[in-house]
């Protein structure tokens, strides 16, 4: 099992990834997601995120976006694995994990980070997936 640290991680960087790696068979778990990163404008992203809530359907029938962090660091890397409802994209989303914190059985693991090129640098353009949790 491969243990992926999310902490100031670009969260696409990370998806994409992890996407690669379940498709290849192995088991991911992601921790830390609610501190992933989102490069952009935060206006932007907020507007971005709106417009998907108000497009997507009612809140009775939905679909619903979910506001959970891990659920939506999981949807992302849903989108990057082929024809998830059926085949291989559906028996590799399984074989990911996403936490927010580190869970107690995952502690003595080694953490991998990605690489050092997904540590964002600049902190003026991003946002964090726990804030977008709040919107």
């Amino acid at each position: 099992m491969k243990i992926l640290e999310g902490k100031d991680a670009v969260l696409g960087r990370i998806a994409s990834y992890a996407a690669k790696e379940a498709l290849k068979g192995e088991e991911i778990a992601i921790v830390n997601c609610e501190q992933i990163i989102i490069t952009g404008n935060k206006k932007n992203i907020e507007e971005e995120l709106e417009a998907k809530r108000k497009r997507v359907g009612s809140t009775q029938k939905g679909p619903k976006v979910s506001r959970i962090s891990e659920k939506r660091v999981k949807r992302v890397i849903r989108g990057m694995l082929p024809n998830y409802r059926t085949g291989r994209g559906r028996v590799a989303l399984k074989k990911i994990k996403c936490y927010v914190g580190v869970p107690k059985e995952l502690e003595a693991g080694k953490k991998i980070i990605v690489a050092e090129k997904s540590k964002f640098q600049s902190k003026s353009k991003m946002v964090r997936v726990k804030e977008i949790s709040k919107w």
